[in-house]
Parts: structure tokens; C-alpha cells; sequence
């Protein structure tokens, strides 16, 4: 059966979020679903195509994971603030309760804006676009940094965890020893801190907006001159995670360095997978960067946090979980 509530729902709050961006003079964009070349993100597998055409020769594509690789070159090429809400694709997702492989992404990116300026925006956009007002709207969000976060409910001292062996060591008081491979990296140690201790314990009664992310992660955010983190934040509804935001690396040595490095790392592990290995242009590095702050948000994610349900399969027509069925 089909809810077309949902479908109604959903229609609502998208022509919603239109206006909001459109009355603040942000132009709406339309960018390719296909692409030649992806960012190399080795955590995200992409689908691959593949263009034949007798004359001009064949060419592999594969289907983007966000519309971020040509929304950066329009604003490199003057387009001022835009927006747009497009299809995404991501392989090897699992069809669980906030996933599908193929899902609906809002991408905006505001000239002149910092990351910290973002919170305020999106906060205001979310409030003046919602269909409905659930619970978690009416309370003040929370905007709380990585370093807080950690010492509240893991009591780590992540400034002070700057070296793989101090965060072992806080990761083995933590009792997660038995489960870390002694080759393991910073990150992945970080993350098995976070996921288990920090994540879960977010407040689900209100939006948190989770800040200041560690150097180590490395992404094209830019860095504080000033402490190991980044111009970073994820924000959470209802502990699901919705929203990304970065105050946009324009240093285009580091962004050169961040591909080369990303593209090796994704070649190295997939060498012996048969995974998809995506091309990377390393001329997005020449692109003249402006000042600015990109946020992406899982719009079914929000669509559920906002209308009903535990999990975002009813609310599309065809989930990929529906076609297994067929």
C-alpha cells in the first residue's frame, strides 16, 4: 500500500524549503545526477555506469553520493548562495531504519558564512519550514563542541588525546581494549569511542548540533589556526543523525593534498575488493574557492523526525527494501 499522506507530507515541507532559500536570494540549482569524477570519500561506495556512444567513445560514470563536486564549481564560478535538493546514491548501505541506498539530500552554501554562522541558519530554516511541530522543535537545541561532548559522557580528555597511545589508553579504561587491532589508527579508535559512548547519549529531545570535529578526521573544513579541530558540525534529531556542515577549505594546496591522499587510500583498499574505484579530478583543486559554509541534509531523515514513524521506508513510494520483495 502507498501513504500518499506522506507523499503530501513530503511535498510540503520540500516547497517549503524552497521558499525559505528562495525569499533569502539563494538561487536554486539542478546539477547532474552522473558524474565522471567523485571527491574520494574511501568510507562511501559509489554505483558505476557507463556512457556508450559510436562516436565520441565510452565513458564511466557513476552516480553521485551528493551534488557537492558541482555545486562547488558553480560557486567557484560566481554563482553567489545556492541551494538544491537532488537524488543521492550510496552502494553498500544497509537497508535499515534511517537508511536507503538512493535518498533525497538538501545541499545549501552560503557566501560569507562560517560554520558557526550556519547553526543559526539552519536552525531558523528548519523551524519556518517544519509541517508539523513535534516535541523536539519546542526545546532550545543544544550546541555543544566534540571536546565537551567527549568529557560529558566519556569523561575524555580529547585535547589532551592528541597521540594514538594516550587515546588507547583512554579507549582501554573505557573497556574497549579487547576489541582494538594494535595497528588501528586514531580515527577508527576515535570513532569506536564516540560511536559507543558519545552518540548514543546525544539528547533525543531537540536538535544537537555537535561542533568542532578533530584535525585528525581529515575533510575539506577548514582548520582553526588556533586548536586541533575543524570548522566542523553534524546535527542530530531524535539521535539520528541529519545534517553536515563545514566552513569550506578554500587553500587550494590543501585540498590538492586531501584528494591525492583520499584517492590513495580508496585505490589501496579496494585493490584486492573488486569494489568500485571512482576517479578523482584533481583539477577541482584549481577551482578559486569563496569564502563560504556548505550544509547537506538527509531530507527522509528530517521528513521522519517532522511528519511520523520510526523508520523512512513508509514514507517513500519505492524503498529499496520494497523491490528485494518483488
Amino acid at each position: 500500500m502507498f501513504d500518499f499522506n506522506s507523499q503530501k507530507a513530503r511535498s510540503e515541507l520540500f516547497m517549503n524549503i524552497r521558499k525559505y532559500f528562495i525569499d533569502r536570494n539563494y538561487l536554486e540549482v539542478f546539477t547532474p545526477t552522473l558524474s565522471p569524477s567523485l571527491i574520494p570519500e574511501p568510507t562511501i561506495k559509489a554505483f558505476s555506469s557507463k556512457f556508450i556512444n559510436e562516436f565520441e567513445g565510452n565513458l564511466d560514470l557513476y552516480m553521485i553520493p551528493s551534488p557537492e563536486i558541482f555545486m562547488k564549481e558553480l560557486i567557484a564560478n560566481g554563482s553567489g548562495s545556492i541551494f538544491q535538493i537532488s537524488q543521492c546514491f550510496r552502494n553498500a548501505e544497509q537497508l535499515g531504519d534511517v537508511h536507503n541506498p538512493e535518498f533525497t539530500m538538501l545541499e545549501y552554501y552560503t557566501m560569507g558564512m562560517t560554520d558557526d554562522d550556519s547553526i543559526g541558519l539552519t536552525i531558523d530554516m528548519i523551524e519556518k519550514t517544519a509541517i508539523s511541530k513535534p516535541d523536539w522543535l519546542r526545546e532550545k537545541p543544544m550546541i555543544i563542541t566534540m571536546e565537551e561532548a567527549f568529557w560529558k559522557y566519556a569523561k575524555v580528555d580529547l585535547l589532551k588525546c592528541q597521540d594514538i597511545n594516550h587515546l588507547r589508553r583512554e579507549a582501554e579504561r573505557l573497556g574497549l581494549s579487547s576489541s582494538i587491532p594494535e595497528d588501528e589508527s586514531w580515527e577508527d579508535t576515535f570513532n569506536r569511542i564516540f560511536l559507543t559512548f558519545v552518540e548514543t547519549e546525544l539528547p533525543k529531545d531537540r536538535q544537537v548540533y555537535l561542533r568542532d570535529y578533530p584535525a585528525q578526521i581529515d575533510c575539506l573544513a577548514k582548520n582553526y589556526p588556533d586548536k586541533p579541530y575543524k570548522m566542523r558540525w553534524e546535527m542530530y534529531i531524535k539521535g539520528i543523525e541529519v545534517a553536515n556542515c563545514y566552513t569550506e577549505e578554500t587553500d587550494k594546496e590543501r585540498i590538492k593534498n586531501y584528494y591525492i591522499e583520499e584517492q590513495r587510500r580508496l585505490e589501496e583498499e579496494r585493490a584486492n575488493t573488486g569494489d568500485i574505484i571512482s576517479k578523482a579530478d584533481l583539477s577541482f583543486a584549481d577551482l578559486d574557492m569563496p569564502e563560504c559554509s556548505g550544509v547537506a541534509i538527509g531530507l527522509d531523515r528530517l521528513l521522519l523526525t517532522e511528519y511520523k514513524g520510526e523508520e523512512i521506508a513508509p514514507l517513500l513510494l519505492f524503498p529499496m527494501s520494497k523491490m528485494f520483495k518483488k
